[in-house]
Order: C-alpha cells, then structure tokens, then sequence
C-alpha cells in the first residue's frame, strides 16, 4: 500500500501491521525521511543504518534535551518521575540509552554475565525447556505457539538466570507487556499511567530480591549485578539503575526479542511450506540460516532511537543537533542494495548473519548468543517432534500488537501432526 511520502508515519496501526511497503517506498523516494508527525527523521538504507552505528560518537544514544523525543515529553517525563519517586524508584538509565565511556564501563558488568562460559552453561537447560513446553501441547496437536512457548521458553530462562521462581513467569510477562506497549508510543494516556503502576509493582517484587542478595550472594546472573562494582564509578549499579536494567536489559530485552522471532520463524515457515521441507530434511545444515533469516526478515526489534550530537550530513540530507532519528532495522534488513531477493526467505543464502538485526558497533545486543541458543532448540525440537504444521482455522489473519519499535505477534494458532502419529 503506497501513501503520499510526506504524510506516512509509523504510528498508524496498519502500517504498523506489515510496514515493509512503506519501508520499500521510503528506500526508494525518501531514504531519510522526516516523520511529520513525531519530527523524527526515519533512517531506511542499510548503508545508513550503519554509518549511525558505526559513529557513535555523532550519533549517540543518550537523549539530548534539544531532542524531540526529550522536548515533546517534558511534562509526562515529570509526571511519572513523581509517580515513580511517590510509589517506587526512578529508574536510572539503562544500557540502550548511555554513551560512551559510561556505556562502556556499565555493559562490562553485563558482559561478564553474559560470557560465553556461562551461556554455554545454559544448553542443556534451554533443550530441556523447550522439550518439556512443546511435550505439554503434543498430544493435543494444536497450540498457540506464542502464548503456550515463544513467551514462556525465554521467560523461563531468564528467570533461571535471575533467580526469580519460575512460576511467576506469567507475573513477569503483565509487568513486561506494561513496560513493551510503554515505550511503543501507542498507549492512550490513561492507559499509560495503568502501564506505570504496573511496571512500580515490579519494582516492589524484585527490591526484595536485591536486598536478599546482597546480604546473601550467589551464583545467579542477577546476583552478578548486584555486587560486581564499576571500577570507573567506584561502586556497583544502585536501586535505580537495578530497576532499570530489570526491565530494559535483562526482562524485556532478554525476552520479548526472542518471543517475537519464535513468533515469527513459525509464521515465515506457514506462509513458506517448502522451506519447512527444506528445514526437515536437513537441520543441521539449514537451522543457522533460517535462524538468521527470521532475525533478517521480521527484525524483531524494527527500530531504535539515536540522537544528533553535532550538526551532520548523511548523503544528502543535513541533520541538525538534537535531531532525534528512528534507524529501522527492519527496512535495512531488506534493503535490495544489500542483499539479493530481500523478501525471499532462503536457507542458502550466503554470509546470511550479514543482518542488522541484532546492532553493530558498540551497541550490538549483549544477548545475542543466548538468543540465537534460544531459538536453536526452540525450532530444533519443534522440527524434531512435528512431521506437518498449519494456520488453525481460529486464526484468519495475523494480527501484532500496535508498537512504534517492535514487530510482536498477538497469537499464532497452528495445528499440527507428530511424528508418531
């Protein structure tokens, strides 16, 4: 669906829905796009998503108080800075939005957590979720896969690793979804306010937590992030900034991500039934790539903010400082400049993890082996167990949650034989 290139905006619902013609549109007519209606410029060539990326120090990550983003939200930013400080904690800044050199110095804290030893840790564990939350649904031979495993696998996993009982898993996902359509921009007012409370119950859920720990350490990845001290700030994150990781770096960044692209690797294999073939035939040759694929395709994150810090030009478009910009990964991921057939889902493509999907340069996401890990056995053991698989009459159309940054599947009902039936 075309529309006049100087009134689209990513806040309408329906190209929200399937925004990849209008990304096709703007790569072609407007690459560097000002947004009328929020004055963000909206970045869609992969070749500028990445000069944003890879220049940091021009393109930061912090708002600027010159920013639209920071301008347009004074009043509310205040507003919920009482509600926070009234009934709970204000959160600190979080990874995504720091620069350099405190990005740095705080990301140490959750690279070490992340370390590749300790992710290699998790295999087993990850396998055996996976197979016991597709073995719940297998005699039924039907299931929403989001609801019944791309929610619980990385939720699950995520509570092992910060020591919250995974029982509250569904708990953590209403103050998750609080803080997802929070920061989607879709929310009417009240709505938003509704979302806040929600995400300060969290914060009394887990400020206990903190406090356990830090009388009484252990091996968990939370417990890290508690004591483990920032050599350059002399001292380890505090409440606030605990808060704040709980949600944006650790809760939703380790979880919503995934749910989506679990989400979306099912939907691409309906509406491509050769390739679930090709997959069956041979995972081992052919599950990395359609792994890379999903992230490629269906960008589970679509865009992320970054901030003007001094005037500058990307090809021929002038920037002004404090200009806040929108770098959409899902229409770099597709840009035909970059790779060949874009729309195409292909298990032989070469040098497939070529995406942006997951970032570059010094914001790459920290959580992107545990995620590709997390996808492997999620569609690993779904190959394993299900000879044939398709949309349930139930769902007619496919429907994701209105979000300005996020592509996030609502449900995804499937039938399905075994491979012993």
């Amino acid at each position: 669906m075309s529309h006049e290139t100087n009134s689209l905006t990513f806040l309408d619902p329906k190209v929200q829905q399937c925004p990849y013609p209008a990304y096709a549109q703007l790569q072609k007519e407007n690459p560097i796009y000002k947004e009328p209606k929020t004055g963000f410029y909206i970045i869609t060539r992969f070749e500028d998503v990445k000069t944003v990326l890879k220049n940091p120090d021009i393109f930061g990550s912090a708002p600027m108080m010159e920013s639209t983003l920071v301008t347009d939200n004074i009043r509310k930013r205040k507003r919920d800075n009482d509600i926070y400080k009234a009934k709970g904690w204000v959160p600190g800044r979080s990874l995504p939005f720091r620069d350099e050199p405190e990005h740095r110095q705080m990301r140490a804290v959750f690279n070490k957590a992340f370390r590749p030893s300790r992710v290699k840790e998790l295999d087993t564990f990850i396998q055996a979720t996976a197979e016991n939350l597709i073995d719940e649904f297998l005699s039924k031979g039907k299931c929403d896969w989001v609801r019944d495993f791309a929610i619980p696998l990385p939720l699950i996993i995520i509570c092992h690793q910060m020591g919250a009982p995974e029982k509250d898993i569904w708990k953590i996902k209403e103050w998750t979804d609080a803080f997802f359509h929070r920061i989607g921009m879709m929310l009417p007012e009240e709505d938003s306010l509704d979302a806040l409370d929600k995400i300060i119950e969290a914060q009394h859920y887990f400020q206990p937590i903190f406090e356990r720990l830090r009388e009484n350490p252990n091996d968990s990845f939370l417990s890290d992030l508690v004591h483990t001290i920032i050599k350059e700030w002399g001292r380890p994150l505090n409440d606030n900034e605990l808060h704040a990781s709980m949600m944006t770096d650790t809760f939703v960044g380790g979880s919503e991500t995934t749910t989506n692209a679990l989400g979306a690797g099912v939907m691409l294999l309906l509406e491509n039934p050769n390739v679930w073939v090709q997959l069956k035939s041979n995972p081992e040759k052919y599950l990395t790539t359609f792994i890379e694929e999903i992230v490629r395709l269906e960008s589970p994150v679509q865009g992320q903010y970054r901030f003007v810090r001094e005037e500058t030009v990307i090809g021929d478009t002038k920037l002004e400082k404090g200009a806040t910009l929108i770098i959409r990964f899902g229409a770099a991921n597709r840009d035909s400049e970059q790779f060949s057939c874009p729309e195409t889902l292909d298990l032989d493509r070469p040098r497939a993890a070529a995406h942006l999907g997951f970032g570059m340069g010094n914001h790459h996401c920290l959580g992107a082996t545990l995620a590709r890990k997390e996808l492997y056995w999620g569609f690993k053991i779904l190959i394993d167990k299900i000879a044939s698989i398709r949309l349930a009459p139930s769902q007619s159309e496919y429907d994701f949650h209105p979000h300005y940054l996020f592509r996030s599947l609502k449900s995804l009902e499937i039938e399905f034989e075994t491979e012993t039936s």
